[in-house]
């Protein structure tokens, strides 16, 4: 639960209370989503393809709204981490497979070499294989991997080769670049994309650690936040890898205040008891628009819900491409809304939440003036986003002064059901806000 306090000298309320009952001026809450917005959406990308680049983002640019990114790169030319087979000579393990079949033992060694295998078709032998290891199909998977070594071993394929997943146009870290400093977030989505429920320690942890690295070295460390295990997995086995080198995963989420419904998930929202829901949906190529708007609508008759929208191919290139005329439907759907959505990065919606339900937020009713100091408990080099206050004010104060540090601002109170209000940003950790009448 929340660490969130309120605290006045007349009365002390849960931020959460449903209480119709008239607010005491100077009573606080920080708001769920910024700007006391009513939901949140986040729009990510999977794989760096070209046109998510050349069509959606420009699309996205026009309207003001920003995605996340989740790219492989291995596939942006001059990076430094190719794909990379880290173990036995693979000659040495090809001969082995001729007397030894594949099993609990060998698998992850096996399916981990399989990628580099100088044979047709050895990343999608190796993807089939790991889908079935997921499946739980471990008899059917350990046959994959046997077929593709005993062809290995027909063909006397004893050299290695690198996996290559993109053979059309490519973006560039320097147009990724102008892209990150225009407010877009760009997230590991491993170097090469491997199935990592099946690939043994050191090789996940070449594609998780110096997928990071890259990012981290082209872009900074505001880009090594968020990632995605390719093929949405929840491998548990992967979980806890990831864990260790990102700070959040949009796989998963545990977070005790969170109910995560993911993109297979058939569960209907709104049926949680959480402060919040995560709500992925994967828009496919014959998702019909009507059923996506209809995501957007279900956001507004919440007050809690996370819509995490995930694409992959645009106007043909990638998988399950969507045409860019959806998407900037789609989007312009979004930015009529945007007075009741909050339309931010999936880094940005994490962290908000995050600090909002680690932060501490005190409340001293002076004479004629309200002192709030808000604090939160997480690291402030990394946690550092503004969050929305809404202070309760004397309805007589016909305007209001809101000063933090140097920063003085001026507001005309709004005014609900319960009594006259500010909605303000605020920074934790810094200095008071005061709030007093205006001049």
């Amino acid at each position: 639960m929340s660490k969130i306090t309120v605290i006045s000298i007349f009365i002390a309320l849960a931020l959460h209370s449903c209480s119709e009952t008239k607010k005491d001026y100077g009573e606080t809450e920080i708001t769920k989503f910024q700007y006391g917005r009513a939901g949140a959406i986040s729009i990510t990308y999977d794989d760096a393809t070209i046109n998510q680049f050349r069509k959606a983002l420009p699309i996205m640019d026009t309207l003001g709204i920003k995605g996340t990114f989740y790219i492989n790169t291995a596939d942006i030319p001059a990076s430094q981490f190719p794909p990379k087979w880290i173990g036995r000579p693979l000659a040495e393990i090809i001969s082995e497979t001729e007397s030894t079949p594949t099993n609990k033992d060998n698998l992850f060694e096996r399916a981990s070499a399989l990628r580099f295998l100088n044979i047709e078709n050895a990343i999608e032998k190796h993807n089939n294989a790991g889908s079935l290891f997921e499946s739980n199909k471990l008899v059917e998977s350990y046959k994959k991997v046997d077929s593709a070594f005993e062809q290995a071993r027909n063909k006397r394929a004893y050299s290695e080769k690198r996996p290559v997943l993109l053979t059309a146009e490519r973006i560039t870290w320097p147009e990724i670049k102008t892209f990150a400093a225009n407010g877009h977030e760009f997230g590991s989505h491993t170097i090469s994309h491997p199935r990592l429920a099946v690939l043994d320690e050191p090789n996940m942890l070449y594609e998780l650690e110096k997928c990071k690295e890259e990012i981290r070295n082209q872009l900074g460390t505001e880009h090594i936040f968020s990632a995605e295990c390719p093929f949405g997995t929840e491998n548990e086995r992967v979980m806890e890898y990831a864990y260790k080198i990102y700070p959040a995963l949009r796989n998963r989420m545990p977070e005790p205040w969170l109910e995560e419904l993911n993109r297979g998930s058939k569960k209907q929202p709104g049926t949680t008891g959480k402060e919040y829901v995560q709500w992925q949906r994967g828009p496919l190529t014959k998702t019909p628009m009507d059923l996506m708007k209809s995501w957007v609508d279900t956001l507004l008759v919440h007050d809690n819900f996370w819509l995490v929208l995930t694409f992959h191919g645009v106007d043909g290139i990638g998988w399950e491409p969507k045409p860019s005329s959806e998407h900037k439907e789609y989007f312009s759907y979004m930015k009529q809304k945007e007075n009741q959505l909050w339309i931010a990065t999936f880094k940005d919606v994490t962290k908000y939440m995050r600090q909002r339900m680690n932060a501490d937020l005190k409340v001293d009713k002076q004479e004629n003036k309200v002192v709030i100091h808000l604090d939160h408990s997480l690291d402030k080099n990394m946690y550092k986003l503004p969050l929305t206050l809404k202070t309760y004010v004397n309805p007589a104060w016909r305007t209001v002064t809101i000063k933090q540090a140097d920063k003085v601002i001026q507001f005309e109170p709004l005014v609900d059901n319960k009594g006259s209000y500010v909605l303000y940003q605020a920074l934790g950790g810094g200095q008071p806000i005061e709030i007093s009448p205006g001049q």
